[in-house]
């Protein structure tokens, strides 16, 4: 597993993290011995926030790193932009029962406006956060390239969280990885799979990767008689253009094992693109989201 410097963090970062790790399908102990799976893999970046599964992600984080927790960044979020930053905090870390969360970012900030809220109020209270010894950097999460924008230039953040992959809005890609890169500010990117659009038949998140028969790769369990029927990608193409864009962590949903072998296989295999291949993957991952339902993470596209 190859580590970076994660921004100015002096973290050594893992080119993969694992993102929201929750399924309430499956018992707390599976859960568990999935996310230690992803460790033991030498994955050390984890994402959390309250909201995801009601809860049940933070417990499993907080189960998964007791006595595990050296060497492994942490993230969790404040999820109620509108409400006191401080009680959060201390919520979250309750349930995870851990005394300091490596980072806490404001998630899914949606527009301007509200960053200039937070950059003028909530930031402060999360530095009072800082002070008491709970969270080590101060971040956000966000959907939208002007918001992140106007984060890396306040330099408020210490890490940014948006969409890096093969269907995103060009602005992440053109100019908000290069800003971060200047401004020294890690970053956490997510959508690789276009929320599982570009690997199945699904409007997204709802199709967890499953085994076809004979140990094959198959997005949603499908029989070879119930193949999908709209264009898709594989996990190599969208995880390699990736990591040829190369943010500093590359964060995956990996909430089941033969997801992680896929990714791990994938890693194995990764050689930066060409441009050609880059163009061919951006053509191809086009259709294949068509007719899934909207891309949220693109500001004004269907």
């Amino acid at each position: 597993m190859t580590n970076r410097p994660l921004g100015k963090t002096g973290f050594g970062a893992s080119i993969l993290g694992i993102g929201d790790l929750a399924d309430r399908a499956a018992s707390l102990d599976t859960c568990v011995a999935t996310l230690r799976r992803a460790v033991d893999f030498g994955l050390n970046v984890v994402d959390t926030a309250p909201g995801y599964e009601n809860g049940y992600s933070e417990q499993i984080v907080g189960a998964a790193l007791r006595g595990r927790r050296d060497g492994v960044f942490v993230i969790d979020k404040v999820d109620h932009l509108d409400q006191p930053v401080g009680p959060q905090v201390d919520q979250s870390l309750t349930a995870l029962g851990m005394e300091v969360v490596d980072l806490f970012v404001f998630h899914a900030v949606s527009d301007v406006p509200s960053w200039d809220r937070i950059a003028e109020v909530a930031m402060a209270e999360l530095a009072r956060c800082q002070a008491a010894g709970k969270v080590r950097f101060r971040g956000i999460s966000s959907h939208n390239p002007e918001v992140l924008r106007a984060a890396l230039v306040s330099g408020l953040c210490d890490l940014v969280m948006f969409p890096v992959g093969p269907f995103v809005d060009r602005r992440y890609v053109d100019e908000i990885l290069p800003l971060a890169r200047q401004h020294d500010v890690g970053t956490v990117c997510f959508k690789t799979f276009g929320a599982g659009k570009l690997l199945g038949d699904t409007t997204g998140y709802n199709q967890p990767l499953q085994p076809r028969p004979r140990g094959k790769f198959s997005s949603g369990g499908q029989t070879p008689a119930e193949e999908p029927q709209l264009p898709r990608l594989s996990v190599a193409d969208c995880l390699h253009y990736t990591l040829t864009l190369d943010p500093d962590v590359a964060l995956l949903g990996l909430s089941f094992p033969n997801e992680q072998d896929a990714v791990l296989q994938a890693l194995l295999e990764f050689r930066p693109l060409s441009r050609e291949q880059m163009e061919d993957i951006r053509r191809r991952a086009a259709k294949a989201v068509a007719g899934k339902g909207a891309c949220w993470w693109n500001p004004g596209a269907a």
